[in-house]
């Protein structure tokens, strides 16, 4: 990991247990993937959360001004937000 498409954030779950994710711009389209521990191996995460969405969009975001991505990367993330999340359309 560590690229330059590839945006990490941590959270707990929902047992409370600590969580690693990121997400990986493949030819247009986003894929996450999670893990529990440091050494473990990623698993794909198929129905990534609102929330994990989110922690994407806000990744991008601080990459614009550092010129590691473009405004219309965030264009297009939020578009796609919007079609996974229609009822959440406001917070985006």
């Amino acid at each position: 990991m560590g690229a330059k498409g590839e945006i990490s954030w941590k959270r707990r779950n929902e047992q409370g247990e600590r969580m690693e994710f990121y997400a990986r711009n493949e030819r247009g389209k986003w894929k996450f993937f999670q893990r529990e521990r440091r050494f473990e191996k990623w698993e794909a995460y198929p129905e990534p959360v609102f929330q994990d969405w989110m922690e994407l969009l806000d990744g991008v975001r601080r990459r614009i001004p550092r010129r590691k991505m473009e405004p219309a990367d965030e264009s297009r993330l939020i578009r796609t937000i919007k079609e996974k999340f229609p009822d959440q359309g406001d917070e985006v």
